[in-house]
Parts: C-alpha cells; sequence; structure tokens
C-alpha cells in the first residue's frame, strides 16, 4: 500500500525515526475521514453530545463529535462536563453500547396481511438496514461485539438479523487514553489497548506539537480508506507516546475482578448471605442488562390489528431482572431479587464461561455508573472473594 504523505509536517511538526507501520494524520483530517466513509454508502455512527451525556447517533460532520467534551463516571452517577483540552474522544464511552445497532431493542420479525380466507407473510424489510460505520469504538466494546458474534454466529444456530448487520460494518476505533471510575477493563484483559477488531486503530494525541491521529489499519478495507488521507509516518516517539497514554489509562483504574478465581467463587457460593444485602438495594429496574453491551436476551410477542387482518411477530430485548422472563407452568422460577441478582451476575462471570468459552463481561463499568442504587458488580465480587478468604481461614 502506497499511502499519500506530506513532504513536510506543517500542522504536525515532529523529528525522530519514522515507524512504518503506524502513520499520523492532523486532527482535521477527521472530517475528511467522516465524508470518505460517507462517499461510500456507509451510516456514520458516533459519539455526540445530547441532553446531557455522550451518546452513539448519526454523525454527518467532525462537529457532531464531543470536541472539548468529557465525562465524569461513578456509581449510580454520570455527569458530562467540559474539558480542558479541545479533543474528541476525551470521554471514558458513551451511555449506551454498539449492540443497539447490531442487535437492536426492537424489531419486526415478520408480518402477515389477510387475503380472502388466507394469509399472505410480507417481506421483513427490518433485516435490510444501511451499511454502518461504527467513530469512536473502544477496546472493550470491541471484545463485547466479539462476544456476540460467538453468541449470535458461532453455534448452531445464527442469527440472520445480527449476521446481515454485522458483515457491513466498518470499525474505526479509538484507544483509551483515560479512564472513568467505573472503568475495570485491564483486569478483564479487554482494553485499554486495541489488538484487533477494527478497521482503524487511531490514537488521540494533543501537545505541544498539535491536534493529531496516530492511525494504523487493521485490515484491507482500513488500509483503503487511510490511504485517502492525507498522512505522513509516525515517528517511534509518536508511538511510544500513544502506548504510554493507554497504559496510563490503564493505570487509572481502580476497580477489578479476579476473573481467574471468581467462576469458582460464585458457583462456591449460591447461598451466601451477600445476595441477600445486595438484593435489598437492588431495584430489579433492569438497567444493568440494557446498558451491557453484551446481555442478549430477548421476548417474542404477537401482535394483531383489531380487524384481525394484519398480524406482526416482535422481538424485544428483556432482562433475567424480569420477573416474566423466567416464567414457566406454575409461576416465575425467579420470584425474589435476590434471585434475579445472582442469576444475573452469575450467568455474566460464570456460566457464560461454561456456555461461550469466555466471560460475558468487558469491564466497561455502565452497570456501575447506570445503576440508580449504585451498585457495583467488582465490590459484589469482592465481597464473595473475601467471604470465601474468611471461610477458608
Amino acid at each position: 500500500m502506497t499511502l499519500q504523505t506530506t513532504t513536510e509536517r506543517e500542522e504536525i511538526p515532529s523529528s525522530g525515526v519514522l515507524c512504518e507501520k503506524s502513520v499520523i494524520f492532523a486532527a482535521g483530517e477527521l472530517q475528511k475521514l467522516i465524508a470518505i466513509l460517507l462517499e461510500r454508502r456507509y451510516a456514520v455512527i458516533g459519539p455526540t453530545p445530547r441532553e446531557g451525556a455522550i451518546v452513539y447517533d448519526a454523525v454527518q460532520s467532525a462537529q457532531d463529535l464531543p470536541l472539548g467534551w468529557t465525562d465524569e463516571q461513578a456509581p449510580g452517577r454520570y455527569r458530562l462536563k467540559r474539558h480542558e483540552g479541545a479533543t474528541f474522544f476525551a470521554y471514558s464511552i458513551g451511555a449506551q453500547s454498539w449492540k443497539r445497532y447490531l442487535h437492536p431493542a426492537e424489531i419486526r420479525l415478520w408480518s402477515a396481511q389477510r387475503e380472502g380466507t388466507s394469509f399472505r407473510i410480507l417481506n421483513n424489510e427490518e433485516t435490510k438496514a444501511p451499511p454502518l460505520a461504527f467513530l469512536g469504538v473502544r477496546a472493550c466494546e470491541l471484545s463485547a461485539i466479539a462476544i456476540q458474534d460467538r453468541v449470535f454466529l458461532q453455534d448452531r444456530y445464527r442469527d440472520p438479523i445480527y449476521e446481515s448487520r454485522r458483515s457491513r460494518i466498518f470499525v474505526v476505533a479509538v484507544q483509551c487514553t483515560r479512564a472513568a471510575a467505573t472503568c475495570f477493563c485491564a483486569s478483564m484483559q479487554t482494553g485499554p489497548a486495541v489488538s484487533a477488531g477494527a478497521d482503524l486503530i487511531l490514537t488521540e494525541l494533543l501537545d505541544a506539537r498539535g491536534h493529531r491521529f496516530l492511525a494504523r489499519a487493521g485490515s484491507q478495507n482500513g488500509e483503503d480508506v487511510l490511504a485517502e488521507l492525507k498522512t505522513i509516518p509516525a515517528t517511534e516517539a509518536e508511538v511510544e507516546e500513544a502506548e504510554s497514554r493507554v497504559q496510563h489509562a490503564a493505570s487509572q483504574q481502580s476497580r477489578s475482578i479476579d476473573k481467574n478465581t471468581i467462576r469458582g467463587i460464585l458457583y462456591q457460593n449460591f447461598e451466601h448471605p451477600r445476595w441477600a444485602q445486595v438484593a435489598s438495594r437492588c431495584l430489579t429496574c433492569a438497567n444493568c442488562t440494557m446498558v451491557c453491551p453484551t446481555c442478549f436476551c430477548t421476548t417474542v410477542e404477537d401482535a394483531s390489528d383489531v380487524t384481525g387482518d394484519h398480524a406482526e411477530r416482535w422481538r424485544r430485548w428483556d432482562s433475567c431482572f424480569s420477573q416474566n422472563f423466567s416464567y414457566i407452568h406454575g409461576g416465575s422460577v425467579r420470584a425474589s431479587a435476590k434471585a434475579r441478582y445472582r442469576q444475573w451476575m452469575t450467568h455474566k462471570l460464570a456460566a457464560w464461561i461454561d456456555q461461550f468459552g469466555s466471560s460475558g463481561c468487558v469491564g466497561c463499568g455502565r452497570c456501575i455508573t447506570w445503576c440508580p442504587a449504585g451498585i457495583d458488580i467488582t465490590e459484589e465480587a469482592r465481597a464473595l472473594q473475601q467471604g470465601a478468604d474468611h471461610g477458608n481461614s
């Protein structure tokens, strides 16, 4: 691949030994990147500030991105505030996950129209979604997408809706250079560095040498797009600076889960008193499962109009925190908040490994931030661990 390069480093001066695998482009080229993706008929989805939060939605230009904004997160608390550095990606993660575009919250599976004495099944237009370009995907979110790939595409049954959407996305990942107080991806080995799963991998840099991005391609499509940008080879110093900033984001994380021991601890402490304690706070509102980038539970509902001439079947997100979700003949098998919280956490951190070969948690911290009661999954894991240690002493 031949990259378009500048002969001088005017906007982004640097010096040193060049690194062939990575390139640098000025922050102004981010607008061109979006334009290139739009020209390729992608609907570009990226972070944008709206109603006091960073959300993922359609963007048409770099002006839609959260330039100069950052977020402040804590258990049960989220605040958007101005950032002293004029950067695009100073926030940690958005309030929503990319799951809403690959595994929609609600989708029509089919519809039927009465014609005389029979019904005609109508085409399902919902599966014909436009190709999407995700801009600003973080390492933990890439891991979450990979986990949903395993669930929906790599088992006995494949989800055609997920497959249709997943096969046509272009991913621009951005490495984290800061962590929120609720992040714990480092302990789950899912971030903050991006290692795979993206077409382009960016690291935002802002210092005395200017505002710029270190970039490298992760696929042939990524190379083709990168070749259309005005780039220059990165120096070793710039690569090291980017790596240092990502490592700093990892060092900022104070929360963690011991992924090597938590599975056994959960299975061995099914009747631990901690479950009742957390249940006394849990509202069973399902916020944690709605914001989780890997939770995939759904329900199916049939509906018809008042004439009985038109019928539809819809699939909608559901949650193990819903009492009806575990309803079978005779009632719900998880009637209490204690049983439902225990089911969620045990499945996420233990049974998921048995089913799919990996943890169902990527350490994004959304379940902590968006829990109205401020319940912290890392704190609950630590309490069970300490209880197990005390019992063995």
